[in-house]
C-alpha cells in the first residue's frame, strides 16, 4: 500500500525531464550558527501534492520559504521550473504562498483582499475583479465579498486567503500550516476544500503540517524531516485514491498509513 525511502526519488518514466521543484543537498545555516537544514534533497513533479512533516523547529517552514524565493541557502541548489526561486517568483509569477495566518488587510474588504496580488502586478481593475469573483465563488464566499476580515470566522478568513491565492492562478501553491489555528471540524472541511480546488485548478502543492492525519488525507507523498538540523529521513507514497472523500479517514488503509508516519516521526 505504501513505500518508504531514504531520499527523494527521480521522476518516474514518462515524467517531464525537469521537475517543477528540484532541491539538491540544500543546507541553511543562520548567522547565529544554527543549522536549520542539512543536505536536504527533494523533487516535486507537476501536479503532485507533497506534505512535509517533522518535529517543531526541524526547518519545514524554512524549506518552504527557500522554495518560494523568500530566503537564501548556505549551500546546495534549488530550482523552480529550472530557475532560481527568486527569479521564478519574479519572472513566472505563478507561485502563491499561504501562511499560517490568513494575513488579510483589515482595512480592505474580502474582495479587495483577494484582488490585492493582482493589483500589485498591475492587472487592470476589470480583470482582477473578475478573477477575484471567480475565486470567491470557488471557495463559496461570494456572499461575503463586501465584508471585512473582522466580520469573518477563522475558517472563513483562511478561505479568503485561499481565494487570494487562487485568483493569481498559480502553478505552484506553498502552504505553511494554514489550518493550524482552526478547530478540527473546520480543518477537515478546509482540507476537503483544498483538494476540490486543487483538482479544479491543477495546482502543484507543497504543504507543511504537524498534523499526521491531515498529511495522509491530503497528499500523494509525504516527506518526513528529522529533528534539527532538518534532513529528509523518509518518504512515504500515499496510494489512497482521489477524490479523497471524508469516509476514507475510517478506512484500514488510511489508519495504516497514519501509523507508519507516526512511527517514522518517533
Amino acid at each position: 500500500m505504501s513505500t518508504t525511502k531514504a531520499a527523494a526519488t527521480d521522476p518516474s518514466p514518462g515524467s517531464p525531464t525537469i521537475p517543477l521543484i528540484d532541491a539538491d543537498r540544500v543546507t541553511k545555516v543562520y548567522k547565529s550558527g544554527t543549522i536549520a537544514l542539512e543536505n536536504v534533497s527533494l523533487r516535486v513533479r507537476e501536479g503532485e501534492f507533497v506534505c512535509l512533516v517533522g518535529p517543531s523547529g526541524c526547518g519545514k517552514s524554512t524549506l518552504l520559504r527557500v522554495i518560494a524565493g523568500l530566503g537564501s541557502i548556505t549551500s546546495g541548489k534549488v530550482l523552480v521550473k529550472g530557475l532560481p526561486p527568486d527569479r521564478a517568483r519574479r519572472e513566472l509569477a505563478d507561485t502563491a504562498f499561504v501562511f499560517q495566518d490568513a494575513t488579510l488587510m483589515p482595512w480592505r474588504n474580502v474582495m479587495g483582499n483577494v484582488e490585492l496580488p493582482l493589483e500589485l502586478r498591475g492587472v487592470s481593475r476589470v480583470e482582477r475583479r473578475q478573477a477575484a469573483k471567480e475565486a470567491l465563488e470557488l471557495v463559496g464566499l461570494s456572499a461575503v465579498a463586501k465584508s471585512y476580515p473582522r466580520e469573518l470566522s477563522g475558517g472563513m478568513r483562511m478561505r479568503v486567503s485561499l481565494a487570494r491565492a487562487l485568483a493569481a492562478r498559480p502553478r505552484l501553491l506553498l502552504m505553511d500550516e494554514p489550518f493550524g489555528a482552526v478547530d478540527e471540524i473546520t480543518r477537515q472541511h478546509l482540507n476537503g476544500e483544498v483538494l476540490r480546488i486543487c483538482a479544479l485548478a491543477g495546482w502543484t502543492v507543497v504543504f507543511v503540517t504537524h498534523n499526521v492525519f491531515e498529511a495522509v488525507y491530503l497528499s500523494n507523498r509525504i516527506l518526513v524531516l528529522s529533528r534539527q538540523p532538518g534532513r529528509v529521513v523518509a518518504e512515504l507514497a500515499v496510494e489512497l485514491p482521489y477524490p479523497r472523500l471524508p469516509e476514507v479517514r475510517t478506512s484500514a488503509a488510511y489508519g495504516h498509513l497514519v501509523g507508519q508516519v507516526i512511527q517514522l516521526l518517533n
